[in-house]
C-alpha cells in the first residue's frame, strides 16, 4: 500500500468505479436482480489517504477501520481503474448508459483532480457529466470552474433533514469538518451558476441528496424537500442502510412504509400536485393524508414512478443515476426501485404505504 507504485494510483490518473458500473461497462462479470441496469457511470475520486471527513453513516469515514482503498461505499467494493481504461469503456458503453457522475471526497487535492477528470471526460466521451461535490473544500470559483470544465449538473449531499442532525452525524458530533450553513451557501451558489434559467421543472441541473431514517420526522423531511424545491433544486432521496464497520452499523433502516410515504410526498411536491400545507400529519408528525383526490392518489401509486430512484437525468429526460440496490438488498420490497415496479410490487406498496408502526 505504501509502495511508490501504489501512491501513483490516484486521481486524476485513476478513479474508483462502482461495482454496478463495472458490470454495465463490461469491466467485471455479473448480473443484477430482475435485469436491472446501471444507467450512470459512477466514479469516485481516489487518494490512498482517503477522505478527511468522518460522517457517522459513511463507508469512507476517516475513522472507519481499514485502509481507504479497501473500504466499501454504498455497500459494495469500488474497484480502481485508470482513466484511460475508464474512458475507453465509456466510449463502448451500452446505449442505456446515459451519464457520468464523479463523486468528490473531502480532500484538498480533490479540487484540481476533479477538474482534470471532468475536462477529459468532456473532451473524450459524449456522455454528460454530473459532479457530486464536496462543499467543505469548494468555493464559488471552483463551481464556476467545474462548469467551465464541462459539468452540466451538480449534486449536493446535504443528507440530513435538520441542522441539528447534520451537526450530530457530520459535524462536531463526530469530529467532522462539515457545517450545515456551508452546504446551504454552496447550494445557493450552485443554483446561481448551474441553474440560471427558470425552466427548472423540465431541465433541473442541481440536485440535493437527502437520507431518510436518521431521526428526523416525516414532516421535517417534507418541509425540507419543499424548501429545496422552492429554492430551485430537486430532491434525490436515499434511505439509511447501515455500512458494516461504520459508527451506525447497528442502526436499522427506516420502516418501509415511512420511506414510501416520503417518496410519494416528494413526487407530489415536485410535480406541483400538493404542498406541505395540503398534507395531514398525526401527533408524531407521520403523514396520514396527502391532500389530493383519492382516485388521483390511487393512479399515482399504481403507476409506480414515485417509488423509483431519483437522481440526475440523462439526455432522454429519464433518471440516469438510478443506483440499483444502493439502498437495500434485491427483493420485491425496494427502498428505491431502479426499474418501474411491477404489478406484484405496486400491490405490495399499496398494501403497506399507510402502515403506521
Amino acid at each position: 500500500m505504501n509502495s511508490r507504485s501504489e501512491r501513483k494510483k490516484e486521481s486524476p490518473e485513476y478513479a474508483k468505479m462502482s461495482h454496478a458500473t463495472a458490470i454495465s461497462l463490461g469491466l467485471m462479470r455479473g448480473r443484477m436482480y430482475r435485469g436491472a441496469v446501471n444507467r450512470c457511470v459512477n466514479l469516485l475520486v481516489h487518494y490512498p489517504e482517503g477522505c478527511a471527513a468522518n460522517c457517522a453513516y459513511c463507508g469512507l469515514a476517516k475513522k472507519r477501520p481499514g485502509t481507504y482503498r479497501d473500504k466499501s461505499f454504498i455497500h459494495v467494493d469500488w474497484p480502481l481503474f485508470s482513466m484511460d481504461r475508464i474512458i475507453d469503456a465509456v466510449n463502448r458503453a451500452p446505449g442505456y448508459v446515459k451519464r457520468t457522475c464523479i463523486s468528490m471526497i473531502t480532500n484538498g487535492k480533490c479540487r484540481s483532480a476533479t477538474m482534470e477528470m471532468t475536462r477529459r471526460l468532456s473532451k473524450e466521451t459524449s456522455l454528460p457529466i454530473s459532479i457530486l461535490i464536496a462543499p467543505t473544500i469548494l468555493g464559488r470559483k471552483d463551481l464556476e470552474d467545474l462548469k467551465e470544465s464541462g459539468a452540466d449538473k451538480i449534486g449536493v449531499a446535504l443528507d440530513l433533514a435538520t441542522p441539528e442532525l447534520f451537526d450530530r452525524y457530520r459535524g462536531s458530533g463526530v469530529g467532522g469538518p462539515h457545517k450545515w450553513d456551508r452546504y446551504m451557501d454552496t447550494l445557493r451558489a450552485a443554483l446561481e451558476i448551474f441553474q440560471p434559467s427558470p425552466d427548472i421543472f423540465r431541465h433541473p441541473n442541481v440536485g440535493v441528496h437527502l437520507m431518510v431514517g436518521m431521526g428526523e420526522s416525516e414532516q421535517q423531511m417534507v418541509l425540507l424537500m419543499e424548501r429545496i424545491r422552492h429554492m430551485g433544486a430537486v430532491n434525490h432521496l436515499f434511505s439509511f442502510f447501515a455500512e458494516k464497520g461504520s459508527r451506525l452499523a447497528d442502526r436499522p433502516q427506516p420502516p418501509w412504509s415511512t420511506y414510501l410515504r416520503i417518496q410519494l410526498a416528494r413526487y407530489l411536491l415536485e410535480e406541483g400536485l400538493a404542498e406541505s400545507g395540503d398534507m395531514r400529519f398525526d401527533s408524531e408528525d407521520r403523514i396520514i393524508g396527502f391532500g389530493i383526490a383519492p382516485d388521483l392518489l390511487d393512479s399515482i401509486i399504481e403507476h409506480g414512478k414515485a417509488f423509483m430512484t431519483t437522481g440526475c437525468l440523462g439526455p432522454d429526460g429519464e433518471v440516469a443515476c438510478n443506483r440499483p440496490f444502493g439502498n437495500c438488498l434485491p427483493d420485491t420490497r425496494q427502498w428505491n426501485y431502479p426499474y418501474p415496479p411491477n404489478k406484484e410490487e405496486t400491490a405490495l406498496i399499496r398494501r403497506h404505504i399507510f402502515d403506521i408502526s
